[in-house]
């Protein structure tokens, strides 16, 4: 009479559980991420417009009006925030800063005028203000999955600038 047949048991070996773990590992990368957690945030109503003014100032150009006009023209902006890439936001407004210089006279009076030497140099001064989804948290207001503060260097990408600037104002529910 012929012996039954019995199968092999398996066994895990280290490799088998390491390979497990790195697809658990992948499986949980996939699922949560910082696009699925705004995705999350956004149908709980967390995300909420928020307005960031942005100020730039002494950035070399050789043509700054076409420079604003062409900012103007896209409308959008890419944001990268501690070297971090956030995406796009929309252009609110644009509009010059007019450099001043602070003059004290003879009488001792303290005035301002502008700038004298602006016309010799050709820069870009500019105060932005952008339009993005985010949400008010214990340290401050995040977009993109960076905390926004007043003072916080932040850069501008189009198609044809790069430009840096720092916050000047962050105000959530945007006007």
């Amino acid at each position: 009479m012929p012996e039954p047949q019995t199968t092999p048991s398996r066994r895990w070996n280290p490799v088998d559980l390491g390979a497990a773990a790195v697809l658990l590992m992948a499986v949980a990368g996939v699922v949560w991420t910082p696009k699925l957690a705004g995705t999350v945030a956004k149908a709980t109503g967390a995300l909420k417009p928020v307005l960031v003014t942005v100020d730039v100032k002494a950035i070399p150009a050789s043509d700054p009006n076409g420079l604003l006009k062409e900012i103007r023209t896209e409308g959008k902006t890419s944001l990268v925030i501690r070297n971090q890439p956030h995406g796009s936001v929309t252009v609110r407004s644009v509009t010059p800063i007019e450099r001043r210089v602070t003059v004290v006279l003879p009488s001792g009076q303290v005035t301002t005028a502008p700038d004298p030497n602006a016309s010799g140099f050709s820069t870009f001064d500019a105060r932005f203000v952008l339009q993005g989804e985010g949400q008010r948290t214990a340290g401050g207001v995040v977009l993109g999955n960076q905390a926004l503060k007043i003072g916080s260097p932040i850069e501008l990408e189009g198609a044809l600038y790069r430009i840096n600037g720092t916050v000047s104002d962050v105000q959530i529910g945007g006007h």
